[in-house]
């Protein structure tokens, strides 16, 4: 069975992590995607370790942090910045259905590889330009990583300790939210365009910027912002407009409650013992909730310290009330719901190597996604792509490889 992408070919021109991570998607989808990378160097993330996978048969070691954003793709080996090199990325585009870019506003420009100068070998292309600031405005042509947009676009200041409280202050995402979040407003993109392209016969050029990402999805707190006019700040981990909706200690742990509606409170007010409080006027509501959280939320304290961790998941379970516990990785991937989902994964890499890896979590009845292979090493596919892609000989590819191009 193919995939639902398997007729796409992309040209990946990105490096790190919010290129990479849109590309990934594709090539799940069964997609072909042919990731360009500098000779003798590669995507710098294959050095972001440890951790390493090293395979000492081809000489090659990537980081995990490389893996976990490049697998089923094709590497290439190829000098963007020689006339020859610049010319083999227009031949590949001119093939291509995507071009996915991060490279700093102009670079593309000045070697002739711009949406301006691919779109006019392929009318059909759909191109998509990844930065930090965006293709336009006073930030375009600042650098900037993950980091910077939490901040820059409001995501820390809604993510920390409250004031007041010890060590407080705001806090960045365990991982790098705003690039995996560009990824995926990417990979959306450019379906949307290609579907366009279906039905009009023309591609078109997308633009994505990290912050504006960061800034879309501070979505509901940026309307209740605007409705109210109050800057909201760190409120550790409860939730601004629903309560009880926070972490709870309980007899030998920490508990999560995310009880969202008026049912799901009553529920929890008779599991818990005091049902009176579902009927109270103060706590019926949403909005009442709200108002008397101070209130409420002592008492919810109180009284989940009477149970342990197992002892309250049993029992608000049953209960059908939305809990759940904190889980660190190790956890995670050792539960029986992760492990029917068939969230880890195990792919051939390099000569006869294992890479570990988490699967997409798209579920297709038709077209179910295809994990063939790892991310791949440093230039596995540049003989291959120039060959049977290309149509390149073997003098000239030697010719190449002597030049550096290769």
């Amino acid at each position: 069975m193919t995939g639902a992408l398997s007729h796409i070919r992309v040209l990946d021109l990105s490096r790190v992590l919010a290129g990479p991570w849109a590309t990934q998607v594709f090539a799940d989808m069964g997609a072909e995607v042919i990731k360009v990378e500098k000779p003798g160097v590669g995507d710098e993330t294959r050095g972001w370790g440890p951790p390493f996978l090293s395979d000492a048969e081809r000489g090659s070691r990537d980081a995990a942090y490389f893996l976990s954003a490049n697998r089923g793709k094709k590497s290439v080996t190829l000098d963007i910045a020689s006339p020859d090199g610049q010319e083999l990325v227009r031949r590949l585009a001119a093939i291509s259905d995507v071009v996915v870019e991060n490279y700093k506003v102009g670079t593309l420009q000045k070697y002739g590889l711009a949406y301006d100068d691919l779109g006019t070998l392929n009318p059909r292309l759909v191109y998509c330009s990844i930065s930090g600031f965006g293709q336009s405005g006073p930030y375009a042509h600042l650098p900037g990583y993950d980091y910077v947009f939490q901040g820059m676009g409001g995501l820390m200041s809604l993510t920390g300790i409250p004031e007041g409280e010890p060590g407080a202050g705001p806090l960045k995402v365990g991982i790098a939210i705003a690039d995996i979040l560009t990824g995926m407003y990417a990979s959306t993109a450019i379906l949307a365009a290609l579907e366009h392209r279906n039905r009009s016969g023309k591609g078109q050029y997308v633009d994505l910027a990290l912050l504006d990402c960061v800034v879309s999805v501070t979505s509901y707190q940026a309307v209740n912002y605007f409705l109210s006019g109050k800057v909201p700040g760190c409120i550790g981990n409860a939730h601004p407009n629903i309560v009880p909706y926070n972490v709870y200690p309980c007899a030998d742990g920490r508990i999560i409650l995310a009880i969202a509606n008026d049912t799901q409170f009553a529920s929890f007010c008779r599991a818990v013992g005091r049902p009176d409080l579902g009927d109270d006027p103060r706590y019926r509501a949403v909005a009442g909730r709200n108002e008397n959280r101070e209130e409420l939320e002592g008492w919810i304290r109180e009284i989940m310290m009477q149970r342990t961790l197992a002892g309250w998941l049993h029992l608000l379970e049953s209960a059908n009330v939305p809990c759940g516990p904190i889980n660190a990785l190790d956890r995670v991937f050792a539960d029986p719901q992760i492990q029917h989902r068939g969230l880890q994964l195990s792919l051939p890499y390099g000569s006869s190597l294992e890479s570990p890896a988490v699967a997409n979590p798209i579920k297709f009845s038709e077209s179910p996604l295809r994990y063939e292979r790892a991310a791949p090493t440093l230039g596995q596919h540049t003989d291959h792509v120039l060959r049977d892609i290309l149509n390149i000989d073997a003098a000239e590819i030697a010719r190449l490889k002597d030049a550096g191009v290769l």
